[in-house]
């Protein structure tokens, strides 16, 4: 038996999808547990169990997810988001206790991942192209345009170009607790990287950003290159992650060279797309706690396809009391989706 717990589960419709799809196609019994603070949260609906839960930053949200655990024997607990990272990944003994491993890397990894001066420290660290940073009460001694964003910032929130010295000004007193890069202008890479428990490479798939939202992409096709590949392959090796981690590269229209800009120590927002061009990272975790030894399979994933994502609805049945219904999971009909 086989129960997984995805906290803050959000909008990540697709990621839960890709584990529905791998559970039935191994035959892998076990239920799908989603945990969100709002009861609205798209993804509750397509899990086979699903809970509201206290905001991350709620005294009791790490005891109530302990109790999850408990009630649901969940065999692995899966983070999604940026901002329950570092709680989580320095209390892992505490799932461990209740048998709940947490597939979160170490709280090392996760303070490079988070704070964006660190992620620069670690690229130059090992020997890789990042643009140079500077932080609050650094003088900015680069050129225009240049790029701001929050230092412990994700989603490309307040993430932004910059153009002169006035708009540079501005910026750094709206934002606060900032970091200043040079702007490096060319194609978006995002790596989708899947690992084992010990940290050795599973998948490794670069995929193309043709088009975001908020940080998210929208359009995208797997693309490979053998430079980018090794270069990540240092960054794993360094790093050690456990289970999943997405990396953020530029191609300088300048050099050609690979410029990495951010790590993100968790299954990124378009990492579905990796795993339905043949990236299996929701099969390889099964495999994994079936106990099958994995090898690095490099260049998994299918390069003949353009992945184009949209928005979908669903219709949930409101109670008479106010709350609404939770099925087991929403099913497609043709024109639209309905609950059974």
């Amino acid at each position: 038996m086989i129960n997984l717990l995805f906290t803050s589960a959000g909008r990540r419709v697709e990621l839960i999808q890709e584990f529905i799809r791998a559970r039935k196609e191994k035959s892998i019994e076990g239920k799908i547990v989603c945990a969100d603070m709002s009861e609205l949260a798209p993804a509750l609906y397509f899990a086979d169990q699903a809970y509201t839960v206290p905001s991350i930053f709620d005294p009791n949200y790490l005891e109530q997810l302990l109790d999850i655990c408990k009630k649901e024997q969940i065999r692995v607990m899966i983070p999604t988001i940026d901002t329950e990272l570092d709680i989580l990944s320095n209390n892992v003994s505490v799932f461990q206790e209740a048998g709940t491993e947490v597939l979160i890397s170490s709280p090392e990894t996760v303070k490079i991942s988070q704070d964006k001066m660190k992620t620069f420290h670690f690229f130059k660290s090992i020997g890789l192209r990042t643009p140079e940073s500077y932080i609050q009460g650094m003088e900015y001694r680069g050129t225009f345009p240049c790029f701001i964003k929050p230092k412990h910032g994700s989603s490309s929130i307040n993430a932004i170009k910059i153009n002169n010295q006035t708009e540079l000004d501005f910026f750094k007193s709206y934002i606060g607790d900032y970091i200043i890069q040079d702007f490096i202008e060319g194609p978006e890479y995002t790596i989708d990287i899947f690992c084992d428990f010990e940290g050795n490479p599973i998948y490794l798939t670069p995929r193309l950003r043709l088009a975001t939202r908020s940080g998210e992409v929208m359009k995208t096709r797997v693309v490979y290159d053998d430079n980018l590949e090794n270069q990540v392959l240092r960054i794993v090796e360094a790093l050690k992650p456990k289970g999943p981690m997405t990396v953020q590269a530029i191609q300088s229209k300048v050099d050609g060279e690979f410029w990495f800009i951010e790590i993100n120590a968790r299954f990124g927002g378009g990492c579905p797309l990796s795993m339905k061009a043949g990236a299996d990272a929701a099969g390889a975790l099964y495999d994994l706690l079936s106990n099958k030894k994995l090898q690095f399979q490099r260049r998994a994933a299918n390069m003949e396809f353009t992945f184009l994502r949209f928005d979908q609805s669903i219709f949930i049945p409101q109670k008479s009391d106010g709350g609404y219904e939770r099925t087991k999971s929403c099913h497609i009909r043709p024109g639209r989706y309905t609950l059974p």
